[in-house]
């Protein structure tokens, strides 16, 4: 299962009191399974989020610690044929250049599913199937 940027933000925000159970259960389910994988893209927006949007912003030192440990999952590297591919799936199907890289790189893990809030759960994209765990904290 691949992992967008808003479950590990959500997971570690002590202020997301609805949403941040529910990313805890999904992140905790993947490490007893070993089963997931994010990118290279994920953990940078993790970090800028964790250092600068949360209130507290999360001390640096905390962030790259949880950078590196999420490290150890199945990680996949933006590279330029990763971001053709996901430019490609932009034009296809009018998604935001950002999302159609989450896409992309999920799809290039062979990720059957991807956890995220920005995309419309149950619709399949590259072969991916999107969930929003959190469809009912909403």
């Amino acid at each position: 299962m691949f992992v967008d940027t808003n479950v590990l933000v959500y997971a570690h925000d002590a202020s997301e009191t609805a949403r941040q159970p529910v990313a805890e259960a999904t992140l905790a389910e993947l490490w007893g399974r070993r089963t997931g994988a994010l990118s290279t893209q994920v953990l940078q927006e993790f970090y800028v989020v964790a250092t600068r949007k949360y209130d507290p912003p999360m001390a640096r030192r905390e962030a790259r610690d949880l950078v590196d440990a999420y490290s150890h999952w199945q990680l996949v590297q933006i590279d330029a044929p990763l971001i053709l591919a996901a430019s490609q799936l932009e034009e296809r199907h009018t998604l935001s250049f950002w999302d159609a890289l989450i896409v992309e790189a999920a799809r290039r893990c062979g990720a059957t599913r991807l956890v995220t809030e920005d995309l419309q759960a149950g619709r399949r994209l590259a072969g991916v199937l999107i969930d929003n765990p959190f469809a009912s904290t909403s």
